[in-house]
C-alpha cells in the first residue's frame, strides 16, 4: 500500500498524498507520504484531538476542501502553521469513509498551487480519487482482525452492467446505448442499485460496489 500510495502521488504531480484510519480507540494505522518528522510530531501532540481535517471529515459523508473547515481558533491557527512548516502544503482535499463496524478513515490529497488551479484539480480528478479512496480502504479491511464480509442485497446483472460500465468512465449516455436501453431505465437501474448498497449517490454506489467486490473494471 506504501508503495502504490507513493506512485499515485507521482502520477497526480501532489506533494503529497495519505491514506489514514482512526480506529474507535484512536489508534492511528496507515500510509503515506508524510515526512516521518511530521508523522511523530502529530502524535506526540495529539494533534488528532484538534485536526480540523479530521473534525471537519467526522461530520461529512461528502469529499472535503481544506478551505471549507473551520481555522478560526488559535490551537487551528498554530495547527495549521506548524504543518505547513512541515511540508505538508496549504491546500488539501479530504475523502471521508465509512465502513463497517462503525470504521473511519480519511484518504487526503495536499499540494501547494493557487485556488483556481487547485478547484480545476479537484473537479477533474475527484470522481477519480473517490474511487481510489475506497479501494485503499477495502485492502486496509482485510488487515482487520476477525473481519467478516458487509452484508448487502446482491445487484442484478443488468445492475452490474451499468455500475460496471460508470466505474470505467463512461457516460450515462454511453452506457445506455451500450446497453441498448433508454437514459429513463438506465436511471432506474442506477438508483435501485444505489439503495442496495445505501450509497448517498452515484459516485458513492459505484464505489461500494467495487469496495465489496461486487463490480470489476
Amino acid at each position: 500500500m506504501q508503495v502504490a500510495i507513493e506512485a499515485l502521488r507521482d502520477s497526480f504531480g501532489v506533494r503529497h498524498m495519505v491514506y489514514h484510519w482512526v480506529s474507535a480507540a484512536g489508534e492511528q494505522y496507515g500510509c503515506g507520504t508524510y515526512g516521518a518528522d511530521w508523522v511523530a510530531r502529530y502524535k506526540a501532540r495529539d494533534y488528532l484531538r484538534i485536526d480540523p481535517v479530521v473534525q471537519g471529515c467526522l461530520q461529512n459523508f461528502q469529499p472535503v476542501d481544506w478551505k471549507q473547515l473551520d481555522w478560526s481558533g488559535k490551537a487551528q491557527r498554530a495547527f495549521q502553521a506548524d504543518a505547513i512548516a512541515h511540508g505538508v502544503g496549504h491546500q488539501g482535499f479530504s475523502i471521508p469513509i465509512r465502513g463497517p463496524n462503525g470504521q473511519f478513515a480519511l484518504f487526503t490529497l495536499s499540494h501547494d498551487v493557487d485556488d483556481v488551479t487547485w478547484a480545476a484539480f479537484e473537479q477533474r480528478h475527484s470522481r477519480d480519487l473517490i474511487l481510489i479512496a475506497h479501494y485503499f480502504n477495502s485492502k486496509a479491511l482485510e488487515f482487520q482482525p476477525g473481519r467478516t464480509p458487509a452484508p448487502g442485497q446482491a445487484l442484478s446483472p443488468r445492475e452490474v452492467d451499468a455500475m460496471t460500465l460508470l466505474a470505467m468512465g463512461y457516460s450515462r449516455a454511453q452506457v445506455a446505448n451500450s446497453l441498448s436501453i433508454s437514459e429513463h431505465t438506465l436511471r432506474a437501474y442506477i438508483e435501485s442499485a444505489r439503495l442496495k448498497l445505501g450509497a448517498a449517490n452515484t459516485t458513492h454506489a459505484v464505489a461500494r460496489a467495487i469496495s465489496r467486490g461486487l463490480i470489476v473494471c
